[in-house]
């Protein structure tokens, strides 16, 4: 009701204005709303005077003269609001003919009270606040000349008449002193209201220069469900989904729309309503061709903390989705690159280890023939023929004849012979029987890692390391490389892959030894430490005292492609991280610099019961 009856006046007044002024800033359009009310209320105070003309102290032609004068003047004014496109023109008529009628009537008078009737202080009230501080100051200044010096002396006033006109040209001037500064108050204050409006509005131009020119669709909802702003992403994607248009202040998602999309739009709403926020994707069938959306639902909360709407912020990401399928391919076949990697190394320990064997097998077999092409069994040969021809008169042969008396002695030094020759044969015998268990036993390793991969399985950790090292045996003895093996007393058990395991270890060992065989050291020392390192962690730690690690390479160690060797490809650390991550451990480096050596270090999960130990 109040509204309405403001908003009628206000009517009321613009009624009198022209049509350039109703269209002015809001500052001007208050001002020519002042300046209309107070010509009708100075014009219905002008009828009155006019009414009360015999009755007043004054000459009727003098109360007459400046009642249609004010009459006048105050119609001009508003003529002049009425037909022109300053308010400055009005102003100055009305402060003059208020002035000057006032200070006319209060000069005729024979009333010595006259001079400071209160409406004087409506002269530096609308002087200021129609023409400003400077254009109304010569209007306060005649009116507080007038009041305070010209009538006093005019009319002779003494006493308290003079001390009363006195205090009203002082009031006149406070009242100038105090519009001015409510009004260099307002002005302040609206200056400081226009320049957060232009912020406010430079600000609202660039966030929607920046929700129409992005990708992703956005919008927002109040509590109810119904739209309040949304981009152009969004209205093209609601109108392949919903087939309607989005407009302002309807429901996001009406009747219309599919049951499936207001079911789960329900459930989404109902949580960020309740203060949390909701992230999901989404492929909606009837988007073509076939899209993925990453949607994220916040609440926007109000001055005391409650829930008053939301925001939906949508991303397509297709494209991401695609690249993550085709970077899970490519994981996937580098872990088999990785693994025949592996394979590769192993079966290059595998032939070191065998081809040291076969070289024992051979020099074996060669002093076997050797033995056999220089044995006494000829000679052995050559007595039983001997003894075959004199069968007959054997005792005879053997007692009488020369020969025979030699072939008991020549047997005996042959027994001797053989009996050694056969030590010797057996000897190299038991040794090529050994070289042929350890090319069995190298095989049967590698086929028992082989055939474990892609398992997890409890392994003892001593075992393995033995394994590996023993892989690399060879180069590590014909190198010159002392291994130290440093392992804890207690369990080391560990539930991981096999063959993942074994192939980081592998290639830490095939890396220290190269770092070790640049450094040109003469005491290449390589260790192997295993320790826990937390309640259910166990630490592999391969240190060696190589060519070490310079501080500004050590960051990108594990980076695809990247390998401080010459004919290096940088997969294997890069792998062995890979691998390390799919078992739930961590691979690590640290060296002090250059020449300083290097440790790599795994930290693997231990085995259940181990790990309550």
């Amino acid at each position: 009701m109040r509204g309405g009856a403001t908003g009628r006046l206000l009517a009321c007044l613009d009624s009198f204005l022209s049509e350039p002024l109703r269209r002015s800033s809001s500052e001007e359009l208050s001002r020519c709303r002042m300046l209309v009310g107070a010509n009708l209320v100075l014009g219905l105070i002008a009828v009155v005077f006019l009414a009360y003309v015999p009755r007043l102290q004054l000459p009727p032609w003098l109360g007459l003269g400046v009642g249609g004068l004010c009459l006048t003047g105050f119609s001009s004014s508003l003529w002049l609001l009425h037909r022109g496109t300053s308010t400055r023109g009005a102003a100055l008529v009305l402060c003059s003919i208020l002035t000057a009628g006032y200070l006319i009537s209060a000069l005729g008078s024979r009333n010595p009270s006259a001079g400071v009737h209160p409406i004087c202080m409506m002269i530096p009230v609308l002087a200021m606040f129609l023409l400003g501080p400077r254009g109304g100051l010569p209007f306060v200044v005649v009116g507080t000349l007038g009041v305070g010096l010209v009538l006093p002396l005019w009319q002779g006033l003494v006493g308290a008449d003079l001390l009363r006109a006195f205090f009203a040209a002082i009031f006149m001037l406070g009242v100038w002193g105090l519009s001015w500064l409510l009004v260099a108050s307002r002005e302040q204050t609206g200056a400081a209201l226009e320049q957060a409006l232009r912020t406010l509005r430079d600000n609202e131009s660039k966030l929607t220069s920046l929700l129409e020119n992005t990708e992703d669709i956005v919008c927002s909802l109040d509590a109810q469900g119904r739209l309040i702003a949304a981009n152009s992403p969004l209205q093209e994607m609601y109108r392949l989904l919903i087939g309607l248009e989005l407009r302002p202040g309807a429901l996001l998602f009406p009747e219309a729309a599919p049951e499936s999309l207001r079911r789960r739009w329900s459930e989404c709403a109902a949580q960020v309503l309740s203060g949390r926020r909701v992230r999901f994707e989404a492929s909606p069938s009837r988007l073509k061709p076939p899209r993925v959306l990453d949607i994220s639902l916040n609440p926007v909360l109000g001055a005391e903390g409650h829930v008053v709407g939301m925001t939906i912020f949508g991303r397509d990401i297709t494209d991401r989705k695609e690249a993550e399928a085709r970077l899970s391919e490519m994981h996937r076949g580098l872990l088999d690159v990785s693994r025949q990697a592996g394979m590769a190394e192993m079966a290059t320990g595998v032939l070191h280890n065998v081809g040291n064997a076969l070289n024992s097998v051979n020099v074996s077999v060669n002093l076997l023939a050797e033995r056999l092409h220089q044995s006494r069994v000829a000679g052995l040969s050559r007595a039983t023929d001997l003894m075959a021809r004199h069968a007959a008169d054997l005792g005879a042969f053997l007692s009488a004849d020369g020969r025979g008396q030699q072939l008991p002695v020549y047997l005996q030094a042959l027994a001797v012979q053989l009996r050694g020759e056969r030590d010797e044969l057996l000897e190299e015998v038991h040794t090529l029987q050994k070289s042929v268990e350890h090319i069995k036993a190298v095989v049967s390793m590698q086929q028992a890692h082989a055939r474990f991969a892609g398992v997890v399985e409890r392994l003892e950790v001593r075992s393995l390391l033995d394994d590996a090292l023993r892989l690399h045996a060879v180069n590590f003895e014909r190198q010159g490389i002392l291994v130290r093996r440093e392992y804890s007393e207690v369990p080391l058990v560990v539930q991981v892959d096999r063959h993942k395991l074994l192939q980081i270890l592998l290639n830490l060992l095939s890396n220290a030894r190269q770092a070790l065989l640049e450094s040109g050291r003469a005491d290449k020392h390589l260790t192997i430490r295993v320790e826990r390192s937390a309640a259910e962690r166990l630490r592999i730690a391969v240190a060696d005292n190589g060519v070490g690690i310079a501080p500004e390479v050590a960051p990108r160690l594990f980076t695809q492609g990247f390998t401080t060797k010459k004919d290096g490809h940088g997969f294997g650390l890069h792998i062995s991280a890979l691998a390390a991550a799919e078992m739930d451990a961590s691979l690590s480096c640290s060296s002090e610099g250059r020449d300083q050596g290097a440790t790599f270090t795994i930290d693997l999960p231990i085995a259940g019961e181990e790990s309550r130990a």
